[in-house]
């Protein structure tokens, strides 16, 4: 695939010295290195008709761009690929069609696309990328509302992502959420399916406690308007409750920490009305801290190795016990699910992201919710 097809070159130029995120980085010049050597491709957005009430504005993309570019270069040798403003189709679907191409392509060679910029139903692009990869997928999204059929929302596109044919979501996080921005029934909807939705006053109470479910997606998008007003103005849809920019960059570096993660969306921007250009600060704050955590990831991978302390757990019900895995690395905990076989998804147990915490439930006897949610579905 000749990548130069799809894209618009940039000519954001914001810092060239040494020690510079513009410098340590590959910028399209009609010329791509060598796949191998990199990690991570950046994507600017500037599609905005998923949205009939936001006209956009073509420079957002951009303005995201030329904030990251001042930021300083961070750990290790950076593989990186800035390939530019992402041209849209004649029609929107063209557009998400384009978009599953491209990501379906990076990701094929190993590479994590970036996306950001544009209205959130961009996602359904990202989605449609993982159709042909043979494999189920863990879907996260951070958002102060659901974007299901219901919903004042200009695009439904989660409820998009829940019917799509062929269907490949195995399991759908909602982190965030906004009590009075919800219907009840869609919670409801979330809880038939065993889809886990955590309101944002639970995220602020311990935001430690949702590095697990972030460690178990395929797939992330961020909808800018989940946090605060105040630090994001230029969010389209932004409330005066939400996440804080701090708490944005944590949810971040958790995204890179995960070594399943393989693609990452953030939408909802619109340069237009960013206020002294906060939000495009705060974004490229966001992508800087998931590059951090991408280079600092463990390859927590092998449970088989002496890397880990194993605990065997004895509930007394069913299940009779229960295994977790703590990496002496990391110092991140696993719990071993065994295949239900109802549904003939796998033929061995699975490993599931997980917190001392529910290590800690299990010794009282109790079984976690996380871990019967996902029984549930194998």
């Amino acid at each position: 695939m000749d990548l130069k097809l799809f894209f618009d070159l940039t000519e954001v130029d914001a810092d060239s010295s040494a020690l510079s995120f513009q410098s340590s980085i590959y910028v399209n010049h009609h010329k791509i290195p060598d796949y191998d050597s990199l990690n991570i491709a950046l994507i600017g957005l500037n599609e905005y008709r998923g949205n009939k009430n936001q006209n956009g504005e073509p420079k957002s993309a951009d303005a995201i761009r030329e904030q990251l570019y001042k930021l300083k270069k961070g750990y290790g040798d950076y593989g990186i690929l800035d390939l530019g403003n992402f041209r849209n189709g004649p029609t929107l679907d063209d557009t998400y069609l384009r978009l599953k191409e491209v990501c379906a392509y990076l990701m094929n060679k190993g590479i994590i696309p970036i996306l950001f910029g544009g209205t959130h139903d961009l996602d359904l692009g990202q989605y449609y990328a993982y159709e042909d990869s043979g494999k189920l997928i863990s879907v996260l999204n951070i958002d102060s509302k659901l974007n299901l059929e219901g919903d004042k929302a200009i695009n439904h596109h989660t409820t998009k992502i829940f019917k799509h044919t062929p269907n490949y979501l195995f399991n759908y996080y909602h982190l965030a959420y906004q009590s009075y921005l919800i219907n009840p029934q869609q919670l409801e909807l979330f809880d038939r399916l065993s889809f886990e939705a955590l309101r944002l006053g639970t995220i602020k109470e311990d935001i430690k406690e949702v590095e697990p479910i972030i460690r178990d997606a395929d797939m992330l998008t961020f909808d800018i308007a989940a946090i605060q007003n105040a630090y994001a103005p230029g969010a389209i849809g932004a409330g005066v409750y939400g996440l804080t920019g701090e708490e944005a960059c944590q949810l971040m570096w958790y995204s890179g920490q995960n070594e399943k993660l393989s693609s990452v969306g953030l939408y909802n921007y619109d340069y237009k009305q960013d206020s002294e250009n906060k939000t495009a600060f705060v974004i490229s704050t966001m992508i800087w801290y998931f590059i951090e955590g991408f280079y600092h990831r463990r390859n927590d991978k092998n449970f088989m190795s002496n890397d880990y302390l194993k605990y065997e757990v004895h509930i007394g019900g069913d299940p009779d016990t229960i295994r977790f895995y703590k990496s002496k690395l990391s110092e991140r905990w696993w719990v071993e699910v065994p295949n239900a076989g109802t549904q003939g998804l796998f033929n061995r147990n699975r490993m599931l992201a997980c917190s001392y915490t529910d290590y800690q439930t299990a010794l009282k006897g109790e079984v976690p919710d996380r871990w019967i949610n996902f029984y549930s579905k194998t």
